[in-house]
């Protein structure tokens, strides 16, 4: 069976309807905020396609997209969520490259983004069993949480453009702290970007934009 087979009703996700089943993680509508929020960000990011990490069903991305304009890289490693993501561009008319396989190996090395948006599984493996509607696979993000937070954020700064900006979601706030304590460690003060503000939509999660030291981008 393909995701195209299973099909269920779709969700409304901003002004899209977002075709899903229970073998991807259903759209939750506070996600919505991060298409918003790198909307906002993007006319002060270079030119260029999104990138998004651990597209899911691609709504956060798609929606980022028709906001802006900008075509669309999505990646995740789950053939069912790639083929939603697929679909998903196709039903709202907009420009996706979907690529299906590891973050770490999705992408050409000189490949280069002004705007990401990074939706990594952030909860805990002891914790998965409290929300049986979710795949284990979309949720999971090892010992305590941050395992797929610290793989997307280094993948994503690899292919940030200085002058970029990303926009990170995690769980809770410790793992904004780790996030910032990403960019310290990886870099030093070499890299060019900072966290410079975390919106808090609990009980969903977080959001922590990443960007450039010096800009007016909020």
């Amino acid at each position: 069976m393909t995701a195209l087979d299973a099909s269920t009703e779709p969700a409304p996700f901003g002004d899209l309807l977002i075709h899903w089943d229970r073998r991807v993680l259903q759209p939750r509508m506070w996600t919505t905020a991060q298409s918003y929020w790198a909307a906002a960000l993007a006319p002060h990011c270079p030119d260029g396609p999104i990138l998004e990490l651990f597209c899911g069903a691609g709504q956060i991305g798609l929606l980022a997209a028709s906001l802006t304009g900008r075509a669309l890289v999505q990646v995740d490693q789950d053939p069912v969520a790639g083929s939603f993501a697929q679909r998903n561009a196709a039903a709202a008319g907009l420009p996706s490259d979907v690529r299906v396989g590891s973050v770490t190996e999705a992408l050409e090395p000189d490949e280069r983004f002004g705007l990401i948006v990074i939706d990594p599984p952030w909860v805990p493996s002891a914790d998965v069993e409290q929300f049986p509607d979710d795949p284990v696979l979309a949720i999971d993000g090892g010992l305590d949480g941050s395992d797929k937070v610290v793989l997307g954020l280094g993948v994503a700064l690899r292919h940030l453009h200085p002058e970029g900006h990303a926009i990170v979601q995690v769980g809770h706030a410790a793992q904004t702290e780790l996030v910032q304590a990403l960019l310290k460690g990886l870099g030093g003060d070499q890299l060019p970007w900072t966290v410079r503000e975390v919106r808090d939509y609990s009980p969903g999660g977080l959001l922590v934009h990443v960007g450039p030291e010096s800009t007016s981008a909020s």
